[in-house]
């Protein structure tokens, strides 16, 4: 007897990235960096309290890991916010989908810019949204014009950016993202921005966050993640800072006790670690530049980054390059427009080998 799939579902296969057992493992954009002894301990620690605890529902709002949040993002982007403007969730990928259960759904629709991060599409599919990217320009820049042209023509309700992009690693401007919020507020009925900083501990020096312009736009959310600089990717840790009101929205949506009580206890110690464990997004930042460079001086194309990743190409079969890098223990992305790689950034000795690799394959 056949089973009742939904018909947009009918022969796709679950998104993921390769997850082979290979020595160099470059193509999830993790922070290479296991966590400290002392991070470890702590963890441990408040998980064996957490554990004592779990024949109760955990705190369903979990109001202490928001105040840690918030004073996080204080120390961080020098924005002051209240913990009823944070929320969070298993990853930020739950974030997302929180915010397009309540914002999108059938007759709506979800906008972005191509390239851009693969699960976005997934996000409004799985919600009954419709999906349209728009584009980039060449240099994987976002024209202000051709945004706002976009949401004129598309009237959505949600707009989905990423800075640093994903997978070109390109940062917004501010001025772009007032544009776009400008537009965006004329939609009728509303339209929430989004502006995913999942990379952004990786921004450049200088560079503002996208948080600094939730005073003046109560519907903007700006999305963040403990997988990547916090080296928390297993514990599954997503964030989102916006508005009360937008929040509360959220609220609605989520399942009840989404976030477990041992989540929220290793979120909250490592939070309490937060300088030192940034002190490695410098390191990753510094190596990152010099990838760059680099893959540059051997004459290869390379988007310019703010992320712990790097776009380079083209070739003019990209699979052979990805395939002969694996061969020799490498395992980088086959993603983005046709003829480029991705390859995250890991430790001196990681980045070594995939250079080395690469001379090889691509006889640089």
């Amino acid at each position: 007897m056949p089973l009742p799939l939904r018909r947009e579902l009918a022969g796709l296969i679950p998104y993921g990235a390769p997850q082979l057992d290979v020595p160099v493992r470059l193509n999830v954009n993790e922070n290479p960096h296991p966590l400290a002894d002392d991070v470890v301990a702590d963890i441990a620690a408040d998980v064996a309290v957490a554990a004592r605890g779990l024949n109760r529902y955990p705190d369903r709002d979990f109001l202490a890991l928001r105040e840690d949040l918030a004073a996080y993002l204080l120390a961080e982007s020098g924005v002051a916010l209240v913990p009823e403007q944070i929320w969070a969730a298993n990853g930020s990928n739950e974030v997302m989908l929180h915010l397009l259960q309540a914002f999108g759904g059938p007759g709506r629709t979800v906008l972005s810019f191509a390239p851009t991060y693969s699960m976005y599409p997934e996000y409004a599919r799985d919600t009954s949204t419709t999906w349209f990217a728009g584009q980039r320009a060449e240099d994987f820049t976002l024209d202000p014009d051709v945004a706002v042209a976009a949401i004129e023509v598309r009237a959505p309700s949600v707009v989905l950016l990423a800075s640093p992009n994903n997978p070109t690693g390109t940062v917004l401007p501010t001025s772009t993202i007032e544009t776009v919020l400008k537009a965006a507020a004329d939609v009728p009925g509303g339209c929430v921005v989004v502006v995913d900083e999942a990379y952004g501990e990786f921004r450049r020096a200088g560079v503002p966050s996208a948080l600094e312009l939730l005073g003046t736009y109560p519907h903007l959310a700006v999305s963040r993640t403990m997988s990547k600089a916090f080296g928390l990717a297993g514990a599954r840790v997503g964030y989102l800072a916006a508005a009360p009101e937008l929040i509360d929205a959220l609220r609605v949506v989520r399942l009840p006790y989404h976030l477990s009580g041992v989540t929220q206890a290793v979120a909250r110690a490592a939070l309490r670690h937060a300088p030192a464990l940034m002190a490695q997004v410098g390191s990753l930042r510094d190596e990152r530049d010099a990838t760059v460079t680099w893959l540059r001086e051997r004459g290869l194309k390379v988007a310019d980054t703010d992320a712990n990743f790097v776009l380079f190409g083209t070739f003019d079969d990209r699979h052979a390059i990805w395939q002969g890098l694996l061969d020799r223990g490498v395992l980088i992305r086959e993603v983005g427009p046709e003829g480029w790689l991705r390859v995250s950034i890991g430790t001196e000795q990681e980045m070594m080998a995939f250079r080395n690799a690469l001379v090889e394959v691509a006889a640089l």
